[in-house]
């Protein structure tokens, strides 16, 4: 088991280490150009990924168990913080988006809290309820109202990507916990006509669809992303172009360092980059998978499953948005997308499951 951990543990820093590089290599020029420093996005990085590490640290010494007691807490605090970043004054507004709390030059993301607190209540009521889990009343409803109002929040900001993730995450937990497969179908088929009306009846949503299904239609507006990306795949072959060779960062490709960074992985290193990307979040799943099953407490087992399951998704989603697999959904790339709140709050899961396996070790 101790090798376990040290895998994972491994699998995390070289994640954080390649997205710094990359980081870097994607948004030198244009820091240089906007912010007259070419390491500006690369020294706030280092900034979260040091937050990060202290916050890591402190988890690893507290007691995984103890995250029952504040479950309800912390979801009645992360949805307190959902409202609150929708009022005016209190929120920050980008893009039209209010998802961000604006605190000093950083911003925080009061969602990726709310994942992980929904994730951690979950994982309690699982744990709690086993016996009664199956029932409608007394297992279903309450756990489809809780994450409905944190989703419907996200939905609000809008940020339906986020928001259909943490829905997903949710149903796949709640299932292996023991609710019928038939009452999340049932829910899911009552849900298609609000998805219907939040994508279709919904400008630049269903701009984004028609992008999707044809970018060529509108090269130079709403397939202007998708297009760029696929370029920067494309022309990085199996070896790539080079480190920081990249062609499509230099203004070509929009949000290169964020949620398109792995479009410029796979042009500066290629498809051998990009399939040891993927790889290295295969061996996290799985080195996750085993660190976990020897975990006698249920709680901490399906705390576990949650926040892996959580990480990997939102790997899986972007991944199929830069191949244009999937319409642009917004999510970041876990661990080497720039971003403060994704980065400290992936790095903290990662340190809760640490601290669950370290538990299974007693067994």
């Amino acid at each position: 088991m101790r090798q376990v951990k040290i895998n994972i543990l491994i699998i995390t820093v070289i994640l954080i280490c390649v997205g710094m590089v990359m980081i870097y290599s994607s948004s030198s020029i244009y820091a240089l150009e906007k912010f007259n420093d070419g390491m500006f996005f690369l020294k706030r990085q280092l900034f979260f990924v040091l937050i990060g590490s202290i916050l890591c640290i402190s988890v690893l010494y507290i007691d995984y168990k103890r995250l029952q007691l504040f479950s309800k807490p912390l979801l009645i605090l992360s949805i307190l913080m959902l409202i609150l970043v929708l009022i005016p004054g209190f929120g920050r507004s980008i893009g039209g988006a209010k998802r961000w709390f604006r605190l000093g030059s950083f911003g925080f993301q009061p969602s990726e809290m709310a994942n992980v607190a929904l994730i951690i209540y979950t994982a309690d009521f699982i744990s709690r309820k086993h016996r009664t889990i199956s029932e409608f009343f007394n297992g279903f409803l309450p756990l489809v109202l809780v994450t409905g109002l944190i989703c419907g929040l996200v939905v609000l900001q809008p940020d339906l990507g986020t928001a259909l993730a943490i829905f997903i995450v949710t149903a796949v937990l709640i299932y292996m916990g023991g609710i019928p497969l038939s009452y999340i179908i049932l829910t899911l088929v009552a849900l298609l006509p609000l998805l219907y009306i939040l994508i279709f009846r919904v400008p630049y949503r269903r701009m984004r669809i028609l992008a999707f299904l044809n970018p060529w239609a509108d090269p130079a507006g709403s397939g202007f992303q998708i297009i760029q990306s696929q370029i920067a795949l494309g022309s990085g072959g199996f070896f790539g172009q080079g480190l920081g060779a990249s062609k499509q960062k230099l203004f070509f490709l929009p949000a290169a360092h964020t949620d398109f960074i792995f479009s410029i992985i796979g042009e500066e290193l290629g498809f051998f980059g990009v399939a040891g990307i993927v790889l290295l979040f295969i061996l996290l799943l799985f080195c996750t998978l085993k660190a976990i099953r020897n975990c006698h407490n249920p709680f901490g087992y399906y705390l576990g499953l949650g926040l892996i399951l959580s990480i990997l998704l939102r790997a899986l989603i972007n991944i199929a948005v830069v191949c244009a697999i999937l319409p642009t959904k917004g999510l970041p790339l876990p661990f080497i997308s720039y971003g403060g709140s994704s980065l400290i709050f992936d790095m903290i899961s990662i340190a809760l499951i640490l601290n669950i396996a370290r538990d299974g070790e007693q067994f």
